[in-house]
């Protein structure tokens, strides 16, 4: 469960209430969160295929960027010209299911469904496979997209005092 300081955070870096029961595996040099865990089946009873959740804004900025620049089709075609990282990267989906689905009651009906961010095979989402890597996952795609967007150097922190921080700068 997220502490009352680190709901406050949370909601001001990706602006809404984080679901119930998140919690927070990923801080930054700054001591703010970065990942959140978020629990496979919402209050609603909606299964939730992402269980982890990039709420750092300064990656998702980051890594947004590398989305727009083609970033998931260049993992899609690395992943289609290289068995090994095609390996790993089918690996990191099971392991993310698996976890995922170890935290869902036995009697629940409807379950999350795919790997990494719900995606059925294949890479759909470069923030969900860097949060999966940040919050102790072996995945590959993680891994790669970590290397172009740290190290987290942020000299202000992106919240203060529960707000957005005015002072806070998006570095490239």
């Amino acid at each position: 469960m997220l502490s009352a300081e680190d709901h406050a955070v949370v909601a001001a870096q990706i602006g809404r209430d984080p679901h119930p029961g998140a919690e927070v595996v990923s801080r930054c040099h700054l001591d703010l969160p970065v990942v959140i865990r978020v629990p496979p089946i919402l209050p609603d009873g909606t299964p939730f295929p992402t269980l982890y959740w990039l709420t750092c804004p300064l990656t998702t900025t980051r890594i947004g960027r590398l989305e727009g620049a083609g970033g998931v089709r260049r993992m899609e075609g690395k992943a289609s010209a290289d068995p090994l990282f095609r390996m790993a990267l089918d690996e990191a989906d099971s392991q993310y299911a698996r976890e995922r689905g170890a935290l869902v009651p036995d009697d629940t009906g409807d379950r999350p469904k795919g790997g990494v961010g719900g995606a059925a095979g294949g890479v759909k989402c470069l923030h969900a496979h860097y949060a999966h890597a940040r919050a102790g996952g072996e995945n590959p795609v993680g891994s790669l997209v970590a290397g172009w967007v740290e190290p987290l150097d942020c000299a202000e922190p992106c919240v203060k005092d529960g707000e957005r921080n005015p002072d806070w700068v998006n570095r490239p």
